[in-house]
């Protein structure tokens, strides 16, 4: 399949790039800076471009059958739209070339899913370290809700750099309110390339961890 990866850079973004290689698909890498992704393969394309650049969105967007999104940034202390703006640009890219598919990554404790990341993220991380973040998040799925795509908003927990389990759980009710649920990047991108051709979350939130 020809996918498109944005945020190609981050730690789950890698980890998209280098799983969906290992399955055989072809895969274009949207980076503002080709230099950080030291990844190189043969069905590998890095586009240099900047999601809240609309023309170089739809350059890397045309063509593709799939859109994975693992957008992040770490201007989490200050206000800002990069999530919500960048994933607009991607949604308007994607409807404009007629490309379906969009798997986006957020974060258990946006939207409905509140209070599920445990009472340290519900309590303080969130409220007091990722307020702006967390709220740009909820801007993003917003946006992705009332596209007109085929999408999926995957909700991790808390991230780690552990390596790829292949097994965790999945679904609209995962997290707790007590404690801090986990997974690694590495498991987050396994579940989000499945999202390719399963259609059990079309439409839904689905939040993942071990």
């Amino acid at each position: 399949m020809q996918i498109l990866i944005i945020g190609a850079t981050g730690g789950t973004g890698r980890q998209l790039v280098a799983q969906a290689l290992e399955a055989g698909h072809q895969v274009t890498a949207l980076v503002r800076n080709p230099s950080k992704l030291d990844i190189h393969h043969e069905r590998l394309t890095v586009a240099k471009g900047n999601v809240l650049d609309f023309p170089s969105v739809e350059a890397a967007v045309k063509g593709q059958q799939a859109v994975l999104s693992a957008l992040g940034h770490k201007r989490w202390i200050i206000p800002s739209t990069i999530l919500s703006a960048g994933t607009k640009n991607v949604i308007r890219a994607m409807e404009t070339r007629g490309v379906r598919r969009f798997i986006c990554e957020t974060s258990l404790g946006v939207g409905d899913s509140f209070g599920r990341l445990g009472l340290y993220y519900t309590l303080f991380t969130i409220p007091v370290i990722l307020f702006f973040y967390f709220r740009d998040k909820g801007r993003q799925e917003r946006y992705i809700k009332e596209s007109s795509l085929d999408w999926v908003i995957v909700r991790p927990g808390q991230l780690t750099n552990g390596r790829k389990r292949g097994v965790y759980h999945h679904g609209l009710r995962v997290g707790h309110w007590l404690w801090t649920v986990k997974i690694s990047r590495a498991d987050v991108a396994d579940f989000m390339l499945k999202q390719l051709t399963d259609d059990q979350y079309l439409h839904s939130t689905p939040g993942v961890c071990w």
